[in-house]
């Protein structure tokens, strides 16, 4: 690991693969140009939605937010990309590493992991209610 200008370890290269990307905006932030932490943890959950549908092959609905750490700040036209990596897989329930990379090509910065956490999510049926995740 490096170093980076802030003295914080770099962690390499991003783990997993992209699930979403999107352009943070001035509504998204606070009157300082920050990124609200809240916005950022949306777009995570949707990220994480996208892979644990993918592996139930079906509806998902997100049951619980462990190990949240946010790195640093998010700003006004940061393009976040959320990669995503299935960690666990139960009868039920899916675990997903999700890590926020943030670059901004107008400041050339980036990328930069921002945040990461591990989201679970319980596969389900058209009723809402707990179904068996299926084989890979």
């Amino acid at each position: 690991m490096t170093a980076d200008q802030d003295g914080l370890a770099d962690s390499g290269p991003p783990t997993g693969e992209v699930a979403i990307m999107t352009v943070a905006m001035p509504a998204d932030a606070n009157p300082a140009g920050d990124i609200f932490g809240g916005w950022l943890l949306a777009q995570m959950d949707i990220a994480g939605g996208v892979a644990a549908s993918a592996r139930a092959k079906g509806r998902t609905a997100t049951i619980a937010v462990q190990e949240m750490e946010f790195h640093k700040p998010v700003k006004v036209g940061d393009r976040i990309s959320c990669y995503t990596e299935i960690i666990r897989v139960g009868r039920t329930s899916i675990s997903v590493g999700i890590e926020a990379w943030s670059t901004n090509h107008y400041r050339q910065t980036g990328p930069t992991k921002v945040t990461e956490g591990v989201f679970t999510y319980v596969a389900i049926d058209k009723d809402g209610k707990p179904r068996p995740v299926p084989e890979a």
